[in-house]
């Protein structure tokens, strides 16, 4: 077994990606998510650094959580995946689909801590990734969304074959997979899944970006609540 790390976002990328990796023969060993010191947020999507733990939970894979201040981030990185390196981790797994520099970034850093970057949807047309994500079974939802093209009613939507007609038909300018950023997603249950993530709903606009989402886990005595903002 060829154990690797995954890259995440707690998207439906990142996860679609740790899927096909697990079933081609990689071990996912660990999740890893680089989180904002100051705000205790995710850097990829801005949500919460304890919602991110909360999901690697419901996946049961063990999740790292190296924090930044944002000018060091590719040092925090190299130096998270120098780590995982003396862990036995041989192997990258990255969910980038047709974006290039982020590509040619995933080499850079992986080859500083001798691990081999894996693309799983590297070059796949975006339509048949998002097809093929919904057909395997993944839920979804929308949690923020680029308010030039989207607004706030296309929160808490489910990323299925409806919600790819609608935003066809919406806008053309918007991928299937939100790949340029016009929308991003939080995965809640699936085959990588051990358990599901419960969720309900709110809308909000905050600049550019709009979007927070209420999640709640039903192993907490409590329904813990969070807001996702990413502002301007």
């Amino acid at each position: 077994m060829k154990k690797a790390f995954a890259a995440w976002s707690g998207g439906k990328d990142c996860c679609q990606a740790a899927y096909k990796a697990s079933r081609e023969g990689y071990e996912i060993c660990y999740l890893l998510n680089m989180t904002n010191r100051e705000v205790a947020r995710s850097c990829s999507h801005g949500i919460s650094a304890r919602w991110i733990s909360l999901q690697a939970a419901a996946v049961g894979i063990p999740m790292v959580q190296p924090k930044t201040s944002g000018d060091d981030y590719e040092a925090v990185f190299v130096a998270a995946l120098k780590e995982l390196r003396t862990k036995g981790i041989a192997y990258g797994i990255f969910g980038d689909i047709d974006f290039e520099p982020h590509r040619e970034w995933n080499e850079h850093v992986c080859r500083q801590a001798d691990i081999m970057p894996v693309l799983p949807l590297w070059q796949n047309e975006q339509s048949k990734v998002a097809r093929d994500f919904i057909d395997e079974g993944f839920e979804t939802v929308i949690i923020t969304t680029q308010a030039d093209l989207m607004g706030p009613e296309w929160l808490g939507r489910k990323f299925d074959r409806d919600f790819l007609q609608d935003i066809a038909a919406h806008n053309q300018n918007i991928t299937p997979c939100g790949e340029a950023g016009e929308f991003h997603s939080l995965v809640i249950d699936g085959p990588l899944f051990r358990q599901r993530l419960e969720s309900g709903r709110q809308r909000k606009s905050s600049g550019r970006i709009t979007g927070f989402w209420i999640l709640k886990n039903a192993s907490y005595r409590a329904n813990l609540i969070d807001i996702i903002q990413i502002p301007h």
